[in-house]
């Protein structure tokens, strides 16, 4: 079944060859129509050479000219690398809250980033025009400081860090901020270890945030939750969160069969009843009839709806997955708000490669809201690799930012 995809437009430009575009859009306050949209130029996996800033004042029909973001600058130690904001307006107070990755790379190795990442986040109350909170994320308790910021975790040996924009925080009823984050383990030595046969390793954990009087925020976190290296060769990676028709909650997480292609790729789910403190152990996301299905080693992201239904975006394949791919195509179903569990027959896709297209096409690292005024699903995603996958020896980054409008078909709610 196909989506019902209203639209899809440029939504910035490539400057140039060899460059690629990844930007989202974000409601600004609590209640309009005002959008604030970051986008940035990526030319190497995983990190973002420089970004920009814009504003909309009509619900994205026009938009400001782009206003520079430092994302990098010399450090004497390195190269200081600040990557794209995870950007919500939070519910119960209205203030946009931003949280981002910052590291220095002694050598400017993305890897460096599994030892060096650290979280820092921003408090907005005029829409993110300013900041006047701008901190590092550091655990409340004895024991903290900007080097061991979180349980397990210390600068130069292990690491903290957002993953990918599917990692949308939530509002507990109890007004607690839960933001799904991703952590280095550690050996008996206390550096980090990878434990699993494939690129990077990782575990998930859930922050807690609970506002202080003065507009800051408290963090404390969840327990890890680990996954199984012979399951999963890179462990657990970019969990999505959403809360259950009871309160429970649910973690839907990346893994990989990276280097042991004969594992099943899936993605992988753990549960808590406690508000986000214990999880349960992870295991393969199923259909709602208990079967698992196949994804590759892509983000995705858990979209709860206005009316009450909760969504699910990311990467199905027919077959098992090797590693990252086949990234496509990109499909939309509904997850039971009962069982916390995806409906086979609501499965629909997105986008698709198309014929004469590259088998190296990435329909991933997307983000999606809802709008306001229409009640649309906004898709924002860069098509990457859709042609011609390397040139002259090297891989083209080439690609323009997209952004899809997708209609909600009453017909593949469950009730």
């Amino acid at each position: 079944m196909k989506a019902r995809v209203i639209s899809r437009d440029v939504f910035v430009r490539s400057p140039e060859r060899g460059t690629a575009v990844h930007g989202a859009s974000y409601y600004a306050t609590a209640s309009g129509v005002e959008l604030m949209s970051l986008h940035g130029y990526e030319r190497r996996s995983d990190v973002l050479d420089v970004s920009f800033v814009r504003r909309s004042h009509d619900n994205g029909r026009t938009w400001s000219d782009a206003v520079e973001v430092p994302t990098r600058y010399d450090h004497p130690e390195g190269t200081f690398r600040r990557s794209l904001a995870i950007v919500e307006v939070e519910r119960r107070t209205g203030r946009l809250l931003c949280i981002w990755n910052e590291a220095v790379f002694p050598t400017d190795d993305p890897l460096e980033g599994m030892r060096q990442y650290t979280l820092r986040y921003g408090v907005s109350e005029d829409g993110g025009r300013t900041f006047p909170v701008d901190q590092q994320i550091i655990h409340e308790g004895a024991g903290y400081d900007a080097i061991h910021h979180l349980p397990g975790v210390t600068v130069g040996k292990t690491c903290a860090m957002i993953g990918d924009s599917g990692q949308r925080p939530l509002t507990r009823s109890d007004g607690a901020v839960l933001v799904p984050i991703q952590v280095t383990p550690a050996g008996p030595d206390g550096e980090y270890r990878n434990p699993g046969a494939g690129y990077t390793y990782t575990d998930c954990t859930l922050l807690f945030g609970r506002w202080r009087a003065d507009g800051r925020i408290a963090w404390t976190a969840s327990e890890r939750i680990v996954g199984e290296p012979d399951r999963t060769t890179r462990g657990l990676i970019e969990p999505t969160i959403a809360e259950l028709a009871d309160g429970s909650l649910i973690m839907v997480m990346r893994g990989s069969n990276d280097a042991r292609p004969h594992l099943p790729g899936h993605k992988w789910i753990a549960r808590s009843r406690d508000g986000g403190g214990t999880w349960t152990r992870p295991e393969p996301w199923t259909y709602l009839d208990g079967e698992p299905f196949f994804s590759p080693s892509s983000m995705s992201q858990l979209v709860p709806y206005s009316d009450g239904h909760l969504f699910w975006v990311g990467n199905v394949c027919a077959g098992n997955p090797a590693g990252n791919s086949p990234r496509y195509p990109i499909i939309i179903g509904e997850v039971d708000r009962e069982r916390g569990l995806l409906v086979r027959e609501s499965v629909a896709v997105i986008d698709d490669r198309a014929p004469g297209e590259s088998p190296h096409l990435t329909l991933s690292n997307f983000y999606v809201r809802e709008d306001r005024a229409t009640a649309h699903l906004v898709l924002h995603m860069t098509r990457l690799f859709a042609q011609d996958f390397r040139r002259e020896g090297a891989i083209d980054w080439t690609a323009d930012a997209l952004v899809y409008r997708i209609a909600v078909p009453e017909g593949t709610r469950h009730g």
